[in-house]
């Protein structure tokens, strides 16, 4: 009878309602494809797919997205506040930031690579998600697809996080992944990055200011400082760098995008950090902004490598 009972349990915990859809004043322009893929395209791994809209979770808000003549519509659970979570999205989004102008800056009109990489994806845009959200889900990213992640942290919600709106849950903090074993981590599919996250946790439950400095250093100095953590090398720090704390400049290479720079801009033979040096000279301040471009047009094969 115990499956069963758990079975009804959590049917009756699925009847969460939610708001109709919301009109969003200050959202920005997406074409569908650019909107889909500042979501769910590497970035973040926060929001799922389902037939007309997408649905996300980060810290203690629960959004409903989709688009209607080419801006964002929301829904929320009817128990949430709606001036407070539609603060929470423009913080998300970054409306604060022009986009447009950052992206033409960039040097699109003599580098035909970069150029087709935006053509595929106009209006991308840099989510601003929560550091310490970010720091988690690139420290479970290693060797892993999106899909694997998404699988990794809603077993971490799931297990350890507290309840938003039952059946929601939050990523477990840092102070709550400390209290884990390594164990009781590795149960979550994390394998040996469960060691790394263990260690992690514990050194921030010891330098509880440690994120929250972060945001004040020059990139560089941030950057090394990330790099203390383990299981945090330059490829996860940059990601953290410009997805989580809005460092324009920093430029995380995986392996796309070293083929891309090899490939196409006759790199070869350049190291990791000659690399990043390259792209810091030809894409200036918002080569992290270029960097997405390219890496979602390689993901879609909209640029072939």
């Amino acid at each position: 009878m115990e499956p069963l009972n758990q079975t009804v349990q959590f049917a009756v915990m699925t009847e969460i309602e939610f708001t109709s859809w919301h009109k969003w004043s200050e959202s920005p322009y997406f074409d569908l494809k650019s909107f889909y893929e500042t979501f769910d395209g590497g970035q973040s791994f926060a929001w799922d797919r389902h037939a007309d809209y997408i649905e996300g979770r980060f810290l203690k808000s629960i959004f409903r997205l989709r688009l209607e003549n080419n801006r964002i519509l929301f829904s929320i659970p009817k128990t949430a506040n709606l001036e407070t979570e539609e603060r929470s999205l423009a913080n998300y989004l970054a409306i604060d930031l022009d986009f447009e102008s950052m992206r033409d800056s960039l040097p699109w009109r003599s580098d035909s690579i970069l150029k087709q990489a935006i053509d595929a994806y106009p209006n991308l845009r840099i989510l601003r998600q929560p550091l310490s959200e970010t720091l988690l889900g690139f420290l479970c990213s290693s060797t892993k697809q999106i899909p694997q992640i998404k699988q990794i942290l809603r077993l971490s919600a799931e297990s350890y996080g507290e309840t938003i709106i039952a059946p929601f849950k939050s990523l477990p903090d840092w102070d709550r992944l400390a209290k884990l074993e390594e164990n009781q981590l590795r149960n979550l599919k994390l394998g040996y990055r469960a060691n790394y996250i263990k260690q992690s946790a514990d050194f921030l439950k010891e330098n509880p200011d440690f994120l929250s400095k972060l945001s004040s250093l020059p990139t560089q100095v941030a950057k090394e400082r990330l790099m203390q953590l383990p299981g945090v090398g330059e490829k996860i720090a940059d990601c953290v760098l410009l997805f989580g704390l809005g460092k324009m400049e920093s430029f995380p290479i995986d392996t796309w995008i070293e083929k891309i720079l090899i490939r196409f801009y006759q790199l070869e033979g350049y190291s990791k950090k000659q690399l990043q040096q390259f792209a810091f000279s030809h894409f200036g301040a918002s080569a992290g902004y270029a960097q997405q471009f390219l890496f979602s047009a390689a993901r879609s094969e909209s640029i072939k490598i």
